[in-house]
């Protein structure tokens, strides 16, 4: 069992530095919209199968922990872990690393199969399906990542 996949390299671009030098929080979310995008080709729902299969893929809640500051032109990998999956749903762990290694953003998010015809949620097309449940007998981590869960909230002292 390897844990965790790539699905998705690139550079930090112009576009995406804002008025503090370092990549804005809406683009770290882009980022791994674009990830869930590569995630999407991976189980087999791209372009071509959702106008022929009309179904896609919604995301139903998203969770993003910023750790670090990613800066203009720097290279990005984002690696998946699966959480868990029934016929309907993936709960997926999305990490961004920058260079050298730097773990920047964790996304934790839950996704939903849906049926584009009618706009209700759906089970997955049995290719995908099969796709799914390989990903997750292989890319389902031991222990669950510590960002993964979480609650937002002021810790406060007693």
């Amino acid at each position: 069992m390897q844990e965790v996949k790539a699905i998705l390299k690139g550079n930090v671009k112009k576009e995406w530095i804002d008025y503090n030098g370092h990549m804005n929080d809406a683009d770290y979310v882009r980022v791994f919209s674009l990830g869930i995008d590569a995630f999407m080709s991976l189980i087999g729902i791209d372009e071509q199968f959702r106008a022929e299969k009309q179904y896609t893929i919604f995301t139903l809640e998203n969770h993003v922990c910023y750790l670090d500051e990613m800066k203009l032109d720097e290279s990005f990998e984002v690696y998946f872990q699966m959480l868990d999956c029934d016929e309907k749903r993936i709960h997926i762990f999305l990490e961004l690393y920058g260079d050298d290694g730097k773990r920047a953003a964790t996304s934790e998010q839950m996704l939903m199969g849906m049926n584009q015809k009618n706009g209700r949620p759906a089970p997955f097309p049995q290719e995908v399906w099969d796709r799914v449940r390989e990903l997750t007998r292989n890319y389902t981590p031991k222990e669950k990542p510590k960002e993964a869960g979480r609650v937002i909230g002021i810790n406060r002292k007693k």
